[in-house]
């Protein structure tokens, strides 16, 4: 029997169900018959005539030999204990070239503290700084799949036996209307033996509806997407449903090699799909697959997989932006920030975040998912999707349907069906993540904590300390009102009523798994009765005496005038042009919260912008003086270290004015400034 596994170049795993027949050996024959198919890469019968062999004489050089031909047919718990015998007769380093697959093996089967120390071994004989690099990124994979945690409120369940076959099975994909998928599988559950009298054994994909809870048995797309004698696979359905992208490959009939993987788009026509062309300028002399439609500067584009010259190591991702029905601009590469030294694949476009798989980034196991987000102009870091949506072993092919809540993975972790070892083949898996919501209900009380109605509820969306986007509601005869929120977003809530000291409160929705409801509670502190009036409605202001300003306020962390200070803004400019010999001095002060230094630095910067206001209105900047104090005049007991509450630190919060030269005694208004 002979194994495809060239096949691992057009659909992202090899094949091992498929092989030619073979004349039986002779004992003395098995070595030089398993040599010869080892140097084609026919690793499967290779591995049967060394075990053979290896019966006869336990020769540590087939033993060898066997490991590496487990490995490659993704037989990992089998490769792993025969590596360990290997290196354990290795005395003298023979074998060190492969110790990095010895580790991988160790990986892939979940022993990661084991694979860590071989990484480790590896890392101290490798001088290749970008070998290095990679092998690091391994010890950090492992050591993040030792700490990770099942991704909370992700199911993840292997679809029934009348889509997976014990073959593997590729590219699943949601139709549109989300209750149709598309998938390429050889359809078969046994071994593949090209001795002439084998039917159609080529990947063909087919299609399938859900029947209740269940798929459908699948039926093969008809010749014009399934032709004879190419792999038909890797098929992605365009987001407005239209078009069908997929790879058509071809496979030498002698030696099995890849010698064409090009990538085709067919067009919807009610229910059939036809008009099949293939596509112009993504396409070349260069193995081409794995399409996906997605969106980058505002214009439609086409995601590819490719090995062609000037990419950054195994295959790489591409994109090439639409022109035209079946047209593309040329090829160009996503970058060494998604694209890693080794293989990245199977990509998946949605909402601008680019999944895909890879081995090249730090992952648990061999191909990870990862997800980058596209801000505009460029691709961040990848990330790991976690545990759940990936394993030890390979989990490729993510994709999701139209409502971002369900989707498909194809793997090989345990649990699948396989034709030959528990890991040898694909199998599609369907997921779902359950939808989280967020909401607030607020309520309002007195200090009595008496429910208190009437209240104006202001929800404000916080960026980096910056007040955003507002939602204000007024609460009614109730006491209470309600907000959608969205989710990984910070809010500030503020409560307010006339006669009322506001009350504020801070939080989040970062990291939900769960559909939350928050309750709130606000309680709102009566303010004084104002005093009685006194006859005069004016008071003189001596010169030195300070004054404070009763509007001038400024947003969290900031020194700009609101429209309310401009009040107590104009009264003073007001005075400055009646008085034109006086001089003035403006102190601005804070509370105890925060840094000394950085108090003072704030309250310098407030007092100089209302200095700015006034210099603005014409006064000379020489007749003014911006004095910032910080907390050094803090007016209660609410000094560094000590528990207040808002009230009280905001006592302390105030910006003062005072003659320094000029008329001694000037008249004001006593509702226009407080004496101190």
């Amino acid at each position: 029997m002979k194994n495809l596994g060239i096949l691992i170049l057009i659909f992202a795993c090899s094949i091992t169900g498929i092989a030619q027949p073979l004349n039986k050996s002779t004992s003395d024959s098995m070595r030089r018959l398993g040599e010869e198919l080892f140097e084609m890469g026919d690793y499967y019968n290779a591995l049967e005539q060394f075990e053979e062999s290896y019966k006869e004489d336990r020769d540590p050089e087939i033993g060898h030999k066997i490991a590496l031909c487990s490995y490659k047919i993704r037989k990992y718990e089998a490769a792993a204990k025969r590596f360990k015998t290997v290196f354990k007769k290795d005395k003298e380093g023979k074998y060190d070239s492969d110790r990095f697959i010895y580790a991988d093996a160790l990986k892939r089967t979940g022993a990661f503290d084991e694979a860590i120390e071989q990484f480790q071994l590896c890392l101290g004989l490798e001088e290749d700084m970008d070998k290095q690099i990679l092998i690091q990124n391994q010890i950090t994979g492992a050591e993040m799949a030792k700490e990770a945690l099942e991704t909370l409120g992700l199911t993840v369940e292997r679809i029934d036996k009348n889509i997976n076959s014990k073959q593997s099975e590729y590219s699943a994909v949601y139709d549109i209307d989300g209750e149709t998928m598309y998938f390429a599988s050889l359809n078969k559950n046994k071994v593949i033996i090209l001795d002439g009298s084998e039917e159609d054994y080529t990947l063909k994909i087919y299609k399938s509806k859900k029947d209740g809870e269940k798929w459908a048995k699948p039926t093969a797309l008809d010749l014009k997407i399934n032709r004879e004698d190419y792999f038909t696979g890797n098929v992605s359905i365009s987001p407005d449903g239209r078009e069908m992208y997929f790879t058509r490959a071809l496979l030498d009939p002698v030696t099995n090699e890849l010698t064409q993987s090009k990538i085709y788009v067919a067009s919807r026509s009610e229910d059939t799909w036809s008009a099949v062309t293939e596509l112009q300028g993504v396409n070349g002399n260069y193995i081409a697959k794995h399409p996906a439609v997605g969106e980058l500067f505002g214009k439609e584009v086409l995601f590819f997989v490719s090995d062609q010259e000037g990419g950054y190591g195994g295959l790489d991702i591409y994109y090439a932006t639409r022109k035209g029905d079946g047209v593309f601009g040329d090829p160009v590469n996503l970058g060494p920030t998604v694209n890693s030294q080794l293989d990245d694949e199977t990509p998946f476009y949605k909402d601008g975040n680019l999944y895909f798989s890879s081995l090249g980034h730090p992952g648990m196991g061999g191909y990870d998912i990862f997800y980058s987000t596209w801000n505009g102009t460029r691709w961040a870091r990848p990330q790991n999707m976690g545990q759940g949506y990936n394993t030890s072993l390979d989990d490729l092919y993510f994709s999701l349907d139209q409502t971002g809540y369900k989707g498909f993975i194809v793997s090989n972790r345990k649990g699948n069906l396989s034709v030959e070892s528990s890991t040898c083949c694909n199998d599609v898996f369907e997921f779902n993540i359950a939808k989280v919501e967020a909401s607030l209900v607020s309520s309002s009380f007195d200090e009595a904590k008496k429910p208190l109605g009437g209240v104006d509820f202001q929800l404000i969306e916080m960026t980096n300390n910056k007040m955003g986007a507002t939602d204000k509601k007024n609460s009614g005869k109730s006491h209470k009102s309600s907000f959608a929120l969205e989710l990984d977003k910070a809010y500030k809530v503020i409560a307010e009523k006339e006669g009322y000291f506001p009350d504020t409160l801070d939080f989040n929705t970062v990291d939900l798994s769960e559909t939350k409801a928050f309750e709130k509670s606000f309680t709102l502190k009566k303010k004084p009765e104002p005093p009685k009036p006194v006859e005069s409605e004016y008071e003189e202001l001596t010169i030195n005496q300070p004054i404070e300003l009763q509007n001038i306020f400024y947003d969290f962390d900031d020194d700009k005038i609101l429209i309310d200070a401009e009040k107590d803004l104009n009264v003073i400019l007001e005075l400055m042009n009646k008085y034109p010999e006086m001089k003035i001095q403006l102190t601005s002060h804070t509370d105890s919260q925060g840094k000394d230094k950085y108090n003072e630095q704030l309250s310098q910067r407030r007092a100089s912008s209302a200095k700015r206001w006034l210099t603005k209105a014409g006064v000379s900047p020489t007749r003014i003086r911006a004095i910032g104090k910080g907390e050094k005049e803090i007016r209660n007991h609410c000094t560094n270290g000590v528990k207040c509450s808002d009230d009280e630190h905001r006592f302390n919060r105030r910006t003062e004015f005072s003659i320094t030269e000029g008329p001694t005694t000037i008249q004001i208004l006593k509702k226009q400034f407080k004496k101190k």
